[in-house]
């Protein structure tokens, strides 16, 4: 089974920088594809971004295309989410979360077909 471990969230300033960390404790992580979600407070959880079995292959939404990218280290067994230019509308807890369907090459901005949540981590941030 894999567990999933967010890390890197913190207050950060409008126009700022800042990397968030999901680091998995199963055997299988390179199997599976990856994504990150996020939700403010009182709204729904939102699809970030994806990334496929061997980082050849991601997906953002269109809110964060150009300033927010996926990476993931198989090695390491960590995903990773650098987010530039940050606005308030990016305040949010962010989640990881991997692919339900194993060795597929595609990736899904559909959250239910994600499963193995993190708890979270969170971003604030301010103007």
């Amino acid at each position: 089974q894999v567990q999933l471990v967010e890390s890197g969230g913190g207050l950060v300033q409008a126009g700022g920088s800042l990397r968030l960390s999901c680091a998995a404790s199963g055997r299988t992580f390179s199997t599976y594809a990856m994504g990150w979600f996020r939700q403010a407070p009182g709204k729904e959880r939102e699809f970030v971004a994806a990334i496929n079995l061997g980082g050849t292959s991601t997906n953002y939404r269109d809110s964060v295309k150009g300033r927010f990218t996926i990476s993931r280290d198989n090695g390491k067994k960590t995903v990773y989410l650098q987010m530039s230019s940050l606005t308030p509308e990016d305040t949010a807890v962010y989640r990881c979360a991997r692919d339900r369907r194993s060795f597929r090459a595609v990736t899904t901005i559909v959250d239910n077909e994600y499963t193995g949540w993190g708890q979270g981590t969170q971003v604030p941030v301010s103007s």
